[in-house]
């Protein structure tokens, strides 16, 4: 996956705009990543990417970038 099919992924796990959803993002700018919405994203990564975080590793997410760099980590995303 590149980066591009991943924000497409968090636009639509968040219902937010996609053109909206970018790099830098802050979890502050997007409406729907709130305490729902985190757990969502914990459930996301765990069921279609098979990457098991705690509770405390997913609160640590404060950005866009947070998530792409598990997901680099993790193998998922190949160079753009």
């Amino acid at each position: 996956m590149t980066t591009k099919d991943i924000l497409g992924w968090l636009a639509e796990l968040f219902e937010f705009p996609g053109e909206k959803i970018q790099v830098n993002s802050l979890r502050r700018e997007i409406p729907g990543w709130d305490s729902l919405g985190m757990l969502s994203l914990m459930a996301g990564l765990d069921e279609r990417f098979h990457i098991h975080l705690t509770d405390k590793d997913i609160g640590k997410f404060q950005s866009v970038a947070d998530v792409l760099s598990i997901l680099r980590l993790n193998g998922i995303i190949s160079e753009d």
